[in-house]
């Protein structure tokens, strides 16, 4: 690897260099087979709730449906770095094509966008079902759920097209070593050559917006879901009316957390450390812990997945008779 003096600081930057975790061969490997063994986990607990909604009738409701867009987007969410992380584990360059950089950049925020629009849809259904519960039917049908996760999807792949395009057209030509796993828009401001002040500041402004105009919105819906739930009179309907909201509450409590230190202020002067660890808790961790959440808080989803890994189990033992 080279060393950011030996850089030709006139030359543009055709290709950047991912440090990820610099530290010895034997460290390497077991962040390898460790992170490995996380994105395996995360792919199938995601697909264990996917196919759990899937092939149960009657999951087949805007809740579940929900969630199962969530899973899927968690899924494409690990996907978009983790596998280029674990080829860094076992290269010797850790380079990355600055075309790739971006792609990356603009599908990992993206993502990372649209779920706080699916956390955002998902408040709403919870407020509707609990504060409007007469209503709910009739404004939340199925085919209504099918349009609000594509225009979640559609909002959020449109919606971090800007920034991508402004940091893209600074100017970089030297040195080109990015101190982080991904391609950060933090990292990347501190490698152009001229001042990106401006550049800097509409991502920062555009993130605050998007992070808490989504954050109050949640917050809003479920300051309006706990006011209902006291209302009700029997202990037993208030434990069922906040069971099927602690799962999402807890999700949103573990992305928001990690994502404000972040990205509010990109480039705040978090210690390099700080900010991999931070961004390896919201886009790693956070899509592991989520289906574990909401299958052992979720009384349906839990025997959803019983009858699923059931059916399976009688499959195989089927085939293997024949």
């Amino acid at each position: 690897m080279n060393s950011p003096g030996s850089h030709n600081h006139s030359a543009p930057v055709n290709r950047f260099v991912l440090l990820g975790f610099p530290c010895t061969g034997e460290i390497q490997i077991l962040l390898f087979s460790l992170f490995s063994m996380i994105y395996v986990l995360t792919l199938m607990g995601n697909l264990c709730i996917i196919c759990a909604v899937w092939w149960n009738q009657h999951l087949h409701t805007p809740m579940y449906i929900l969630l199962a867009n969530f899973s899927f987007l968690e899924i494409w969410y690990v996907t978009s770095t983790v596998p280029n992380m674990l080829v860094n584990f076992l290269s010797e360059t850790n380079t990355i094509s600055f075309s790739g950089c971006f792609l990356q950049f603009y599908f990992f925020f993206s993502m990372g966008t649209t779920e706080t629009f699916f956390l955002s849809a998902m408040a709403f259904d919870r407020y509707l079902a609990i504060c409007r519960p007469l209503h709910y039917p009739i404004i939340m049908t199925v085919r209504r759920c099918h349009r609000m996760g594509a225009c979640c999807w559609l909002c959020g792949f449109s919606s971090f097209l800007l920034p991508v395009y402004l940091i893209s057209r600074l100017p970089f030509c030297g040195p080109n070593i990015i101190d982080h796993f991904l391609c950060d828009p933090g990292p990347l401001l501190k490698l152009s050559c001229v001042p990106a002040t401006s550049t800097e500041t509409i991502c920062a402004i555009f993130s605050s917006v998007l992070i808490f105009s989504t954050f109050l919105f949640i917050t809003s819906s479920y300051a309006l879901v706990i006011r209902a739930v006291l209302k009700v009179p029997s202990a037993e309907g208030r434990k069922k009316a906040f069971s099927t909201c602690g799962s999402h509450l807890a999700v949103v409590c573990l992305f928001y957390g990690s994502i404000m230190v972040m990205y509010v202020s990109p480039t705040a002067g978090n210690p390099a450390g700080i900010q991999k660890i931070v961004t390896l808790f919201y886009s790693v961790l956070t899509p592991l812990f989520n289906p574990l959440i909401y299958s052992l808080r979720n009384k349906e989803v839990k025997e959803a997945l019983s009858k699923l890994f059931r059916t399976a189990r009688c499959d195989q033992r089927q085939s293997l008779k024949n």
